[in-house]
């Protein structure tokens, strides 16, 4: 069995943000010629050369390492079907600092709640122009805020803040937004239910 790290960045339109995964990747000590990247393909798109490359290159022991999960898939079924894969051949699926562990029950929740996110994401980032935005804030000229969650993302996090199970760091990287954003949109929805009491 061989153990290497094998990393796999995507991006749709954005250079910037392709350089900035290769960045974290590279700083998790994965070499250069190990990372496999695919530039101009959507999330939904499951014809990605660098992907297919990618996962033929792991073999049993190796580490399969994505920066986040929607970098690999941008629904539900794909993720689970590339985990699954890679499970049964050996292989170890790490997301970010995190490994996968497809034999741990919270660590599937987790998985899939992740995935079920990254879906919610997706719709967000279709509906932003993405590239002029991370140009302009790669280049200190671009402060204003980020795109808000959507009303079923509010609610959702407002939802599993009330649980207790969930922390805001635990909430702000499941949402892929900043702990202030969190307090924001948990002090709004404090608000409206507030108001509807009055």
């Amino acid at each position: 069995m061989t153990h290497t790290m094998i990393g796999y960045a995507r991006c749709s339109t954005d250079k910037q943000d392709l350089a900035a995964q290769k960045g974290i990747l590279a700083e998790m000590g994965i070499a250069a010629d190990r990372i496999y990247t695919d530039h101009g393909f959507t999330g939904s798109n499951r014809l990605r050369p660098g992907l297919d490359q990618a996962l033929a290159a792991v073999r049993a022991g190796d580490t399969f390492v994505v920066p986040k999960l929607d970098r690999l898939a941008r629904s539900v079924p794909d993720a689970r079907a590339i985990a699954d894969a890679l499970a049964a051949r050996g292989v170890k699926l790490q997301l970010g600092s995190s490994v996968h562990d497809p034999t741990d029950p919270m660590g599937k929740m987790f998985f899939n709640i992740l995935a079920t996110f990254a879906e919610f994401e997706a719709d967000l980032i279709r509906m932003r122009t993405r590239e002029g935005m991370a140009v302009a804030r790669a280049k200190g000229k671009l402060r204003g805020k980020k795109p808000k969650l959507s009303d079923r993302q509010q609610r959702e996090l407002r939802r599993m803040y009330d649980t207790g199970d969930y922390s805001v760091s635990d909430l702000a990287e499941l949402f892929s937004i900043s702990r202030p954003t969190v307090y924001r949109t948990l002090s709004r929805s404090a608000g409206e239910v507030t108001a509807k009491a009055a």
